[in-house]
C-alpha cells in the first residue's frame, strides 16, 4: 500500500480538524425496522462501500430463467429527498447469472413496507439455491432532485441531439 493510499483510507488523527466524516462513517440516519429478528440488518461489507447488503428472508431455489420476489425482512423510513436503489450483487451476477429484474429497484422515501427484491436467474442450465440470510442485493441510498417540468415548443440544442440506441457505435466492424 502506498503512503498516498494509506492517507486516503486513514481517518484524520484529530476528527475535529476536518468537517468531513471519517472514511466510511455514516453521513445519514435512516430509520430501520427489522421484520425478522433472526436476520442481520443491512450492512456495508467494507468502509467506503456504496451499497449495503440486503439478505434473503427465506430459502429460495430459482430454476434456469426463473424469477421470484424475495423478501428481505427490512423496512426503512428514508428522509424526504432521498431514495434507496436496489442493485444486483456483482459476484452473484458474474458467477451465477443472478440479477435484479428491475435494476435498480426504487424504494421511495414515503414507502414503509417490506423491501423485497425481484431476482432473476439468467443461467440457461443451472438452478441457483439461496439460503435464508444470504446476501442477495445491495441498497444504495442517494439524494433526489425534484424537477419542475416546463413545457416548451423546442428543446435547447446539445452535441448529441436526438441520437440514441446505439448511435455512438461500439459494436460494428472497424471502419464500418
Amino acid at each position: 500500500m502506498t503512503e498516498e493510499t494509506t492517507a486516503v483510507n486513514t481517518p484524520a488523527a484529530d476528527p475535529a480538524a476536518s468537517d468531513l466524516p471519517a472514511y466510511g462513517a455514516p453521513t445519514l440516519t435512516v430509520q430501520l425496522k427489522m421484520l425478522d429478528d433472526g436476520l442481520q440488518p443491512p450492512s456495508y461489507a467494507h468502509p467506503g462501500d456504496a451499497g449495503a447488503d440486503l439478505r434473503a428472508r427465506e430459502d429460495v431455489v430459482l430454476g434456469p430463467g426463473e424469477r421470484r420476489l424475495v423478501p428481505t425482512g427490512v423496512s426503512i423510513a428514508l428522509p424526504d429527498g432521498f431514495v434507496a436503489l436496489i442493485h444486483p450483487r456483482s459476484g452473484l451476477a458474474t458467477k451465477h447469472g443472478l440479477t435484479v429484474v428491475n435494476a435498480p429497484g426504487t424504494v421511495d422515501a414515503g414507502y414503509r413496507g417490506e423491501i423485497a427484491v425481484t431476482l432473476l436467474n439468467t443461467d440457461r442450465d443451472e438452478a441457483i439455491e439461496l439460503r435464508r440470510g444470504d446476501r442477495i442485493a445491495q441498497m444504495v441510498i442517494q439524494r433526489v432532485e425534484y424537477a419542475e417540468f416546463v413545457p416548451v415548443q423546442e428543446l435547447s440544442d446539445s452535441v448529441r441531439g436526438g441520437g440514441g440506441f446505439g448511435s455512438t457505435g461500439g459494436f460494428g466492424a472497424p471502419g464500418a
